[in-house]
């Protein structure tokens, strides 16, 4: 029995799904360059707030990192403006290759899958209700559960304790370097998606395999 651990923000869900909006907000200079900064001070944020014994909530970090970005971009928003944009980071949209790759992978046998995910397990389901794909895992295992964020290697045995898994039959899929090395450090396979070819490994990083498109998992598990 092969278990699949699929991150959810950034290898699932596009965690830039809103530069349209930002573009409205703050004009289309600034937009990409200001969902790329919310994005990296967000996971800042949880790895200094795991490594401090701190935890918040994600969407803490989320709503602080925006904080960050509206006074280090110099970029006036309006508080309507602002809580639009922490409402809009709750339902966020797929990636174009997720649905067909879940589907894929919930025909094969001796296959069960899961999320990992840095998010609260309510955020998570609300957010795979919204684009239709909570039907294809059998679990949501969150971070929320036990106060560490990834690559805290206590996240991936919390992964295994709650799966009933073995690090050699447990497979972590996510497109987030750190979240790749974080599993394979601690002994799980890793699958690192690649979806640009800007996108670096980091380069003491060991990826069990690298594919450029969740359609290309199904080579591989």
């Amino acid at each position: 029995m092969a278990t699949l651990a699929f991150d959810v923000y950034g290898t699932l869900i596009n965690t830039h799904g809103m530069v349209d909006l930002l573009q409205r907000y703050i004009g289309a200079q600034k937009a990409l360059l200001f969902s790329m900064l919310w994005r990296d001070k967000q996971l800042e944020y949880s790895f200094r707030r795991s490594m401090m014994g701190c935890y918040e909530p994600f969407y803490r970090c989320t709503s602080d990192a925006l904080s960050y970005c509206v006074d280090a971009l110099d970029v006036a928003i309006t508080p309507e403006q602002y809580s639009s944009l922490i409402e809009g980071y709750k339902n966020l949209p797929v990636y174009e290759d997720v649905v067909n790759c879940l589907d894929s992978m919930s025909e094969l046998d001796e296959i069960d899958i899961y999320a990992l995910t840095n998010g609260p397990r309510q955020d998570v389901e609300r957010l795979f209700e919204g684009v239709a794909i909570g039907q294809y895992f059998k679990d949501i295992v969150s971070v929320d559960e036990i106060k560490k964020y990834k690559p805290d290697p206590a996240v991936y045995q919390h992964f295994l304790d709650r799966t009933g898994s073995d690090a050699k039959d447990s497979w972590l899929i996510s497109s987030n370097t750190f979240d790749v090395i974080g599993a394979s450090t601690f002994g799980m396979n890793s699958v690192w998606v690649k979806r640009t070819q800007q996108h670096r490994m980091d380069p003491w990083g060991r990826p069990t395999h690298t594919i450029g498109s969740l359609s290309e998992l199904g080579t591989i598990v």
